[in-house]
């Protein structure tokens, strides 16, 4: 999240009239001032001069020096911009803050790209932990969701190469690339025993940030993906047009919703809570609070819940603590990520720049949510197969092969209606079967084995089976017909 606050007093413009003589006198005396200053810095020298205006940063005395005997004493030549960059990187990686950072002019580029109309990547909001990069969210429809990337998933390897102890604008340099091109993945998540292996193909990430589709009786859903700088206007469109089919309630999706601008966050909240209520209190490290209330010029009439996961956080984390305790909007899903700070960025005349966490936010009612995240009113899990890993297309797997994928593979296939026999990891006779029984349904080459086409359609059939049967989304319309049935 970016938070700017500018003040900047105007004064109304004042006109003096001074009488000519002493305006005179007055320069003579400035005259007189100035040669017997002069007089006394020639007189008792440099150190003189110096001891009345000691030096304010003596405490960088070590870090002068350093950098002076590098540049002048190491045994090669040094980029004299990339020791500046080295220290400033290293003064900001010890406050140990996973959302503090310092980015060059590529890493900067990058930053300011993810907030504007969109970017060329993987699409997936990335933070360093703990020395490691952790996924928070895969954004909606990118490359990366379609691979199977999850919340919490922690990235190992990009190409082959350790993203240990990187910074998250770093570790985004290496995974970002252009459209068309390919990025090996090495991936760990909990469950798993060994290393998931992804190759994931780069597209444009458009940051088209809310989507909307009418369900059933009146009952709109409107997903809501980042918050960018359109983000709330976005919104304001869909809720039109949901009007306009005749909505009667309305589902708030803000599941796999990494954040974004709290502006943005604020103005959103401030929609569905009534006028003068609190949407979130910002405290900084003296304790001094600044509390933002709604500034709503019209509530909505209608029902609302708002559905959050692991994914949900930062800014859908505001929203989503703002509407429950200002609005007593109930909250449907599973508890949220975690994220309770604010991060401003300051840019540099060369075009880096540095964001650091500058407050902290509170719910409402005062509460820090930061690495505890938000419990749902109503705690709704997806069904086991939707956190089912994914599987390589480019990988081959075949009768007497015996993995983590074979066993991925055979829970897809009994969702998918084909009975692989034991689910047991071993690609056997049963499974061959069921392979070649799915490839005639789905009227693809029958070769028994899972690669390229057989692969990517039986993760599509998973994924339509996810969408059709999302349990969090039936129940926030089960508790929406309810309220509109009154």
């Amino acid at each position: 999240m970016e938070e700017e606050n500018q003040k900047q007093p105007k004064e109304a413009g004042k006109f003096i009239k001074i009488k000519k003589f002493t305006f005179i006198m007055g320069i003579f005396l400035v005259i007189f001032l100035t040669a017997g200053i002069t007089t006394i810095a020639l007189t008792f020298g440099d150190e003189k001069v110096e001891s009345l205006a000691p030096d304010k940063h003596a405490e960088f005395e070590k870090l002068y020096s350093t950098y002076d005997k590098i540049k002048d004493d190491y045994y090669e030549e040094v980029d004299e911009e990339k020791l500046v960059d080295g220290a400033i990187n290293g003064m900001i990686k010890s406050l140990d803050d996973p959302y503090s950072a310092y980015m060059d002019k590529k890493e900067a580029s990058s930053f300011h790209e993810s907030i504007s109309s969109s970017f060329e990547g993987i699409g997936a909001e990335i933070q360093e932990q703990d020395g490691q990069i952790m996924v928070v969210s895969p954004i909606k429809g990118s490359p990366a969701e379609k691979a199977g990337v999850k919340p919490n998933d922690i990235i190992l390897s990009v190409d082959g190469k350790s993203v240990e102890g990187l910074s998250s604008s770093e570790a985004v340099l290496k995974i970002r690339g252009e459209k068309g091109t390919k990025v090996d993945l090495s991936i760990s998540r909990a469950g798993e025993s060994e290393p998931i292996e992804l190759t994931i193909k780069r597209d444009t990430i458009p940051i088209e940030t809310v989507y909307a589709e009418m369900l059933e009786d009146g009952v709109a859903k409107i997903q809501v993906t980042s918050f960018s700088e359109h983000t709330v206007q976005e919104l304001k469109t869909a809720l039109e047009e949901m009007s306009k089919k005749d909505m009667k309630g309305l589902v708030l999706d803000l599941r796999g919703n990494p954040g974004g601008l709290l502006d943005q966050a604020i103005e959103m909240a401030s929609l569905f809570i009534p006028n003068g209520k609190v949407v979130l209190q910002v405290e900084d490290r003296s304790g001094k609070k600044d509390v933002y209330k709604s500034e709503n010029d019209g509530e909505l009439k209608i029902p609302v819940v708002v559905l959050i996961d692991d994914g949900s956080a930062s800014a859908s984390e505001i929203v989503a603590a703002a509407v429950s305790e200002s609005a007593d909007i109930p909250l449907i899903g599973v508890k949220s990520f975690g994220k309770g700070t604010v991060q401003t960025a300051e840019d540099f005349e060369d075009g880096s720049n540095f964001k650091y966490t500058a407050a902290k936010w509170l719910t409402p009612e005062g509460n820090w949510i930061h690495k505890k995240g938000i419990k749902p009113d109503i705690t709704v899990k997806l069904p086991d197969y939707a956190s089912l890993p994914y599987i390589s297309p480019d990988k081959e797997l075949k009768a007497s092969d015996s993995s983590s994928e074979v066993k991925a593979a055979e829970e897809m296939l009994k969702e998918a209606g084909h009975d692989p026999g034991k689910i047991d990891g071993f690609f056997d006779e049963a499974t061959k079967n069921a392979v070649t029984a799915f490839q005639r349904e789905q009227k693809i080459k029958e070769t028994g084995t899972i690669k390229d086409d057989t692969t990517v359609k039986l993760m599509q059939v998973i994924r339509e089976k996810i969408l059709k049967n999302d349990t969090q989304v039936k129940k926030a319309v089960e508790v929406l017909k309810k309220e509109i049935n009154k």
